[in-house]
């Protein structure tokens, strides 16, 4: 659900979607191989089910529901960075910031981090050499904490 939600935006379209691909999955469980884990083969179809929603809707200014958990998304040595984003109002932007980035880069921190699936998964879901999954991960991670650092900056310059 969480996969569905970061990139369609929208909770009632992330339900429809992975209704959806349940239902897909089943009526094709025979085609499930065994060559990869059946997680991987599920998020493939739950991938594909989102993308093809996306690319048949307008594009929108829409939040996404992030979850607490991208605060791990944030690689950061200075101690009062990650005590500022243990507060709700630090989450939120961070959580703005991830909806913002690009959705390549946004799926791959999910599957990633949320997900917890290892490269070798992520590059069978997204259909990716496993050198572009890493690239996407690294960029999305130095692109969300950039924007997160910079707009921490700005609030506390302005407070």
């Amino acid at each position: 659900m969480t996969l569905a939600l970061r990139i369609l935006g929208k909770r009632e379209d992330a339900e429809e979607v992975v209704q959806d691909a349940f239902l897909r999955a089943f009526r094709n469980l025979e085609q499930f191989r065994g060559e990869s884990k059946f997680s991987t083969w599920f998020y493939r179809i739950l991938y594909n089910a989102c993308m093809g929603r996306v690319t048949r809707r307008p594009k929108k200014g829409e939040t996404v529901d992030c979850g607490d958990e991208v605060i791990d998304m944030i690689d950061t040595d200075d101690p009062s960075v990650q005590q500022r984003l243990e507060n709700e109002e630090e989450q939120a932007a961070l959580q703005e910031e991830l909806t913002r980035l690009p959705e390549t880069f946004r799926t791959a921190l999910t599957l990633f981090y949320v997900q917890e699936l290892s490269y070798d998964e992520m590059a069978s879901v997204l259909q990716m050499p496993l050198g572009t999954v890493k690239t996407n991960l690294s960029r999305g991670r130095v692109l969300l904490r950039k924007r997160v650092l910079e707009r921490l900056k700005e609030e506390v310059d302005a407070a």
